[in-house]
């Protein structure tokens, strides 16, 4: 498949913009099957979807002619989840059709809808824009549906997860019964396939996302935390990869901006992306990304739809995703034209489980290991330390540096060891600006062998293991109503364990004693001791010494 069998001016604009062959989701628009129908196509972000539809629109908008015709009343609108999606598919349109002479207006929310109602009584080829302003131009008179040949619903998927269900169907009914629907979701549920069967007709159905290698150019990680330590690893994720450009995923703006707190005070450069932002503090947080000014972003999976940030390497994922397909959305922001991209998946070792079933249910390939220790960091600075003191040593020094490096060598400033003092002080004045790792507990998640069960004495199934543990004591006990149904799972999430971690269970009239494997006996004391919420008046303590690794960062203490 090419792009032979396209009108003149998209294919010099394909031609200019250095695209050699169409991909998957191109060529299967562009086929004689798809020609004039109603399409129902399944592609995976960074596929090249829009250029794709914009293609497809070609023959209702162009037709045979050289050019467009004088713009008027919009031929085709397209309909986008999130203002910077519209956007981007508003600046990918402009320069497929400007060689035909297309003009392309936006109506997003967040801008301003007067000179918007001004660009549209300009006249226009093309409408871009998000559910809600479309849908109020459209009642105000200032967007006219009647020559429309063409809808698009691009990320439909998305957009009915937002709610614009009610939004989607006042627009689709206001448009012209004859017109070309063009449904672009990354998957069809329910409620996507029920929406083609109300305004599409025999809709050709089109899977351009590979089953079998989704997301080919991304390589997928798996590391095992402790519940109480994802920020810490994100931390040592973040300095091992050291990305260009990195997005860290968390599931709520809460989440978010704490996240972003965290990480701005521990020395990163880091943005935030949720949805309380003002379209101007996200045009200016994205555009610190892209000059440079910061190298983290930190968002909702909402806040990043429609993002596009050619220089993303690494995709981390603070909170698990929901699903498979929120996986491979938000995966799919890095590892673009090209690139290879690292999507790395934070799984607390308590929902380890949960981790392995997205990543199946995705048909995606990670490896598994533990997060990034303090020691892997380092020996990464040392290497790229190295890399970047090599590099300046071999360009070109001024003879007046040249001359005060002499100076300090000669003069016995820098004392016996005088070139690799001054090596290493130049060592450290690249390494101080780095943000220090973190220390992370050691995760061993491989169940003992089960001992014994002992009379009078509770124990959950599964769990104890065949060594001694060790003996935890809690304020309530038999009198207090303690029964093993409630305490295992309360034992777990206040101390970040599972249940094969917890032992023996003593219930005696007014404390409850238990016993936890060795290896996970210092990470359920430091997570114990943190009380909070409706179980706070519960008091854990250890019955035996129990080395409780301090919070604290890895940064030397300065000299």
């Amino acid at each position: 498949m090419s792009f032979d069998t396209l009108p003149a001016p998209l294919r010099d604009a394909l031609t200019a913009r250095g695209y050699a062959e169409p991909t998957a989701v191109q060529s299967a628009v562009l086929t004689p099957e798809a020609a004039g129908r109603d399409l129902l196509v399944s592609a995976q972000t960074g596929s090249g979807k829009t250029v794709a539809y914009g293609l497809a629109l070609a023959a209702e908008l162009i037709g045979d002619a050289p050019r467009l015709p004088q713009a008027g009343a919009p031929l085709a609108l397209v309909v986008a989840p999130t203002r910077e999606l519209a956007l981007q598919v508003k600046a990918e349109l402009a320069w497929l059709y400007a060689p035909a002479g297309g003009r392309i207006v936006s109506c997003v929310g967040g801008m301003d809808p007067v000179a918007e109602r001004r660009l549209l009584s300009q006249g226009a080829h093309i409408v871009v824009g998000t559910p809600g302003r479309l849908r109020d131009h459209l009642e105000r008179g200032n967007l006219a549906p009647a020559a429309l040949r063409a809808v698009v619903l691009d990320e439909a998927d998305e957009m009915l997860d937002l709610g614009f269900k009610e939004e989607l169907e006042a627009i689709l009914d206001e448009t012209p019964a004859e017109r070309r629907t063009l449904l672009f979701s990354a998957t069809v549920p329910r409620g996507i396939a029920a929406l083609a069967r109300g305004y599409q007709r025999d809709a050709l159905r089109i899977e351009a996302t590979s089953q079998a290698e989704p997301h080919g150019d991304i390589e997928y990680r798996a590391a095992l935390v402790a519940p109480h330590e994802i920020e810490r690893a994100v931390v040592n994720v973040l300095r091992l990869e050291d990305a260009r450009i990195a997005m860290v995923f968390c599931a709520t703006r809460a989440t978010v901006a704490r996240l972003h707190g965290n990480l701005s005070e521990r020395g990163f450069s880091t943005v935030a992306l949720s949805g309380e932002l003002s379209q101007a503090e996200r045009n200016r947080a994205l555009q610190n990304l892209r000059d440079g000014r910061a190298r983290v972003c930190v968002a909702t999976d909402v806040a990043a739809r429609g993002i596009d940030l050619p220089d993303l390497g690494l995709v981390i994922h603070a909170e698990l995703p929901r699903d498979p397909d929120t996986l491979l959305h938000r995966s799919g922001r890095t590892g673009r034209a090209g690139r290879k991209g690292v999507s790395v998946l934070l799984v607390p070792h308590t929902r380890r489980s949960l981790g392995q079933r997205l990543i199946a249910a995705a048909r995606v390939k990670a490896t598994w290991a533990a997060a990034p220790s303090v020691e892997q960091v380092r020996a990464r600075d040392d290497d790229r330390l190295g890399e970047q003191v090599a590099a300046l040593a071999a360009e070109d020094a001024s003879e007046h540096d040249l001359a005060l490096a002499r100076r300090l060598l000669a003069d016995g400033t820098l004392g016996a060891r005088g070139p690799e003092a001054l090596a290493a002080a130049l060592l450290r004045v690249l390494r101080a600006p780095l943000p220090a790792p973190e220390e992370l507990s050691e995760i061993n998640d491989r169940p003992s062998p089960r001992a014994p069960r002992e009379a009078s004495e509770h124990r959950p199934e599964g769990g104890g293991g065949g060594q001694e543990g060790i003996w935890f004591r809690m304020d309530v006990g038999r009198d207090g109503r303690a029964d093993p149904k409630w305490l295992l799972p309360f034992l777990c999430r206040r101390g970040h364990v599972t249940r094969q971690e917890i032992g023996r269970i003593r219930i005696m009239p007014r404390e409850t004693q238990f016993e936890v494997a060795p290896y996970a006996a210092a990470r359920f004391a430091a997570a114990a001791r943190k009380a909070d919420g409706d179980d706070a008046h519960i008091h854990i303590v250890p019955m035996q010494p129990v080395k409780v690794p301090a919070r604290r960062s890895s940064r030397p203490p300065a000299r």
